[in-house]
């Protein structure tokens, strides 16, 4: 654990946000769009050590928050199916459907599987020739690669009872949306450190330029999560705005070639509905038409499923940085672990759950920032 608890020492911490005490002179809005950061940010108060001036509000850096309803339906309809196994990630089963959810349909008799990689779901359809074996595909970027290699090898090994449902949205376009808005308060974003080290940084300049804000490049440890805050309220004070590698120790400009190129065989780019959002241009991935076969929507029939949002759920807000967590209503009322209205309040990496689950209960201090604003 040494080089994890050299990036958590609490000295060092203290140390740099005393440093971003000194140079912050105006009130700034900066967004991490990545549920790893959120999470580290309220788990060890990084928010609350920062000057008042600053203020953090949370991106759409969840896949499973920004899955869209619809998705979440159609997964259901594939699992209820009869002879199908259906695979996920663990943090997908909780999340809500129009009225079930995989755990649910699991007690139902449903046969759903939790997998700790797509290749299990590979190896799943191998060992049952006589089932269709589905993968619940989701994820930003960092998850594409390995799913994309499961979609090949099946293809390679001809598996024809292998199917995977794809939900893979893409970050930058979430970023220009989000900037694109007409209510956009956010003024410098913390980029997520593990989709740049696919990717790489070379599709941030773009947007740094054309909206004049600093993009800060930043792990998930405290430390980095506060180098990042200072990297950006440096360049907020400066006037400048460009693109900041603070993650070099894992990031690099290009990214993960190989990967990359996997990618492009696989997948191309669809416009894609992010849940409490909507639909956002050229922002996700659908299989290429070379492996299209193994598309589990076209295979089991389910792309006509409509849904609706509880009219309760505030996750959109949250999601797009327009209000904190627990100044949504139906924060740890109607909505809990419990009894969650969005997914934002299950997901192991939602910025609800996070809120909920290191009690911040109550809006004072996002209404300190709020007023501070105003």
């Amino acid at each position: 654990m040494k080089y994890l608890d050299e990036f958590r020492d609490g000295a060092l911490a203290r140390s740099l946000a005393q440093e971003i005490y000194q140079i912050t002179t105006q009130h700034w809005v900066i967004m991490e769009v990545c549920g790893g950061q959120t999470h580290s940010i309220i788990r060890n108060g990084i928010d609350q050590l920062l000057p008042p001036q600053i203020e953090l509000v949370h991106g759409p850096g969840c896949p499973v928050c920004v899955t869209p309803l619809e998705v979440i339906d159609r997964a259901l309809a594939i699992a209820a199916t009869p002879s199908v196994i259906f695979c996920s990630f663990g943090d997908m089963l909780r999340v809500p459907g129009s009225e079930k959810d995989l755990f649910r349909i699991k007690s139902e008799g449903a046969d759903v599987r939790v997998v700790y990689s797509p290749l299990d779901a590979v190896k799943l359809a191998r060992q049952n020739p006589e089932r269709q074996v589905v993968f619940f595909g989701i994820g930003f970027e960092t998850t594409a690669p390995a799913n994309a290699m499961a979609v090949k090898l099946a293809h390679r090994e001809e598996l024809k009872n292998f199917s995977i449902l794809v939900s893979h949205v893409l970050v930058p376009p979430a970023m220009q949306a989000i900037l694109s808005s007409p209510v956009n308060r956010v003024q410098a974003f913390l980029a997520a450190g593990h989709v740049c080290t696919v990717m790489g940084t070379q599709e941030y300049p773009p947007l740094a330029e054309r909206f004049q804000v600093p993009i800060v490049v930043t792990g998930f440890e405290p430390l980095d999560v506060l180098a990042g805050i200072r990297c950006a309220v440096l360049q907020l004070e400066k006037g400048e705005a460009r693109v900041e590698n603070a993650y070099a120790r894992v990031v690099s400009e290009k990214g993960n070639l190989e990967a990359q190129r996997l990618l492009a065989e696989v997948f191309e780019v669809t416009d894609r509905t992010w849940r409490g959002i909507g639909t956002i241009p050229s922002s996700g991935w659908q299989l290429t038409p070379a492996y299209q076969a193994f598309d589990a929507v076209q295979r089991f029939n389910v792309g006509t499923i409509q849904t609706h949002e509880s009219p309760l759920c505030r996750s959109g807000e949250v999601l797009q940085g327009l209000i904190k967590p627990n100044q949504c209503p139906a924060f740890g009322k109607q909505c809990t672990p419990r009894s969650p209205l969005g997914a934002t309040m299950v997901s192991s990496e939602g910025a609800c759950a996070a809120y909920y689950l290191y009690g911040r209960l109550t809006d004072t201090v996002a209404s300190g920032a709020a007023t501070h604003h105003a």
